[in-house]
């Protein structure tokens, strides 16, 4: 059974997700460690649980889940996989950092590899989904587990809420159809592993969420 780790890093209170199973194979997704404080905090965490990391996901390319793009690459070799939709707003991130005034430790290196939407995600015994989810930002992937019933969902879907459109390359609207359309088909025992804030799942959001419910 697949075991899901959730660390909260960075002024953005983001979620990093570590994955792994029986093998000990991991991979982590949007490593959002700010501090070199949260960047040892990640590599006791791997330790600690005896896990080897063996890929880097990228749901999208916003900078509170890039931060710790370039410690990942430096310490376990991983090259980040996100859609290649995404490059506009990896690209954007210094600009970011400013207006946010969030100075960059280190660079965002350039992704090693393009996901596709529906593409299957191998490590271990493991096999994880890319669903596409754009609406948040332009290429928004999301990570399905089918057996054990699990998404983690970046920052499309949160407890109660969804992810905001407000920023270059969102759109409301779109958001809304992706939700509907490719995460809300999924069985409501699926657990979401949000972004941000708490997990939830798919059926008490498809009919609780104020913003969005299944049609």
């Amino acid at each position: 059974m697949l075991q899901v780790v959730s660390l909260t890093y960075s002024p953005f209170a983001e979620n990093t997700y570590l994955v792994y199973d029986e093998t000990g194979e991991c991979v982590i997704i949007d490593p959002g460690c700010y501090t070199k404080e949260e960047e040892k905090h990640l590599a006791h965490t791997i330790q600690l649980h005896k896990l080897k990391p063996v890929r880097l996901l990228n749901t999208h390319g916003h900078i509170d889940h890039v931060f710790g793009n370039q410690f990942v690459l430096d310490t376990w070799g991983l090259e980040a996989e996100i859609h290649r939709g995404e490059l506009p707003v990896l690209n954007s991130v210094p600009m970011v950092a400013q207006m946010y005034g969030v100075p960059m430790r280190n660079a965002v290196p350039p992704p090693g590899r393009f996901l596709e939407d529906g593409e299957e995600i191998t490590f271990g015994k493991t096999i994880l989904k890319s669903i596409l989810a754009p609406g948040h930002s332009p290429a928004h992937l999301c990570f399905y587990q089918a057996k054990d019933h699990f998404l983690i969902g970046g920052d499309v879907l949160f407890q109660g809420s969804i992810g905001r459109t407000d920023l270059p390359g969102g759109d409301h609207e779109q958001l809304l159809d992706s939700i509907r359309k490719r995460i809300y088909v999924l069985p409501d025992e699926t657990t979401v592993y949000s972004g941000h804030g708490p997990e939830t799942t798919i059926g008490w959001e498809a009919k609780t969420n104020p913003f969005v419910r299944r049609d």
